[in-house]
């Protein structure tokens, strides 16, 4: 009897215990449904849902649902992101290895070797193609760039790489780079990228290239200098040629003015000329004299000594010639006595 109720004791924990377990693992079967029930984007990423491998992205911030074990989700970073060509900051050496000296080292088209420094900026468009298209977007771009970068270097001299040609540079790359990735279509875009540094292989060589930089500098001040004062002076000069052709033209009107009333007081004397042709004469000769001789004054005496006519009549009739009429009548009245004896 005791050996049936000790076994009857122990049945009665075991049969609770299996329950026990069995809510456990209910429970955490449930809690990792339920984990798997859902996932969350944030505003600088999107996510790629893959249902018995056929891949779907989706784009909305926010949280989202999808079917446990069987949806797979894969977060992808959309922000700008970027690498570097030619140095290291510390910061981009993924695959452990230092080319920094072959990827800056160029050769241009006039034969010269150089160190071209590059960042280049880019981000995910299609997080799917991202994923799919390529094993490692990023470094299928950067390949890309490296090609499109000694192409264009190597289509230019090194004086322009240095000195004046870099924003067309640059313009070129970017625009190759992106003909490329439209070719290759892997999902992802570039923003930008830009040349960091230019410089020679050799210090001498850039010492050189400096003072290049320095002489032109000064040619382009100068250059500027001198379009300053040429645009300073071309105005004064247009102010002084309007000047010049406005006194012209005043001249001008005022000669014109002059002869036109020269004429028409050459009318009007033509018109008392057909009406009194002599005295119209002796008027026009007494005026000449006038101008002539306008200091000289002309006494004309008749028969017998007597005054008759002066010239001009109007101003050479001055105080003086009274005086010679005073004179002339004297000169009569002694003549009548001289008869009349």
């Amino acid at each position: 009897m005791f050996g049936k109720k000790r076994e009857s004791n122990i049945g009665i924990p075991k049969g609770r215990s299996a329950a026990a377990v069995k809510i456990v693992l209910a429970l955490a079967i449930l809690a990792v449904l339920v984990g798997n029930s859902y996932y969350s984007i944030q505003e600088e990423e999107q996510a790629v849902v893959c249902t018995f491998g056929s891949p779907k992205a989706v784009t909305t911030p926010g949280l989202h649902f999808k079917i446990p074990f069987i949806q797979t989700v894969t977060k992808v970073n959309t922000t700008i992101q970027g690498f570097n060509i030619g140095y290291r900051d510390g910061t981009d050496a993924d695959d452990g290895t230092d080319d920094t000296i072959e990827d800056a080292l160029m050769i241009t088209s006039d034969y010269n070797f150089i160190y071209v420094d590059f960042y280049a900026e880019y981000r995910v468009t299609d997080p799917v193609k991202a994923l799919y298209a390529s094993e490692n977007p990023a470094v299928v771009l950067k390949n890309i760039a490296q090609n499109c970068i000694r192409t264009t270097i190597g289509s230019y001299s090194v004086d322009s790489v240095l000195t004046t040609g870099k924003n067309e540079i640059q313009s070129n790359i970017k625009q190759m780079i992106l003909d490329k990735l439209e070719t290759y279509d892997i999902g992802i875009q570039l923003v930008n990228i830009t040349i960091q540094d230019a410089t020679p292989p050799t210090t001498e060589v850039e010492n050189a290239f400096k003072e290049v930089e320095t002489a032109k500098q000064g040619k382009e001040t100068a250059l500027n200098n001198a379009n300053k004062y040429r645009n300073e002076q071309i105005p004064n000069a247009e102010a002084e040629s309007d000047k010049i052709l406005q006194d012209a033209e005043a001249k001008k009107q005022e000669r014109i003015n002059e002869a036109n009333g020269q004429a028409a007081r050459f009318n009007s004397m033509y018109q008392e000329y057909i009406k009194y042709p002599e005295v119209t004469k002796k008027r026009m000769f007494y005026e000449a004299i006038e101008d002539v001789l306008p200091d000289v004054k002309v006494v004309i005496e008749g028969e017998g000594g007597k005054t008759t006519t002066m010239l001009p009549l109007d101003s050479f009739v001055t105080q003086e010639s009274s005086d010679i009429s005073g004179t002339d009548s004297a000169s009569e009245d002694e003549t009548q006595e001289t008869q009349e004896e």
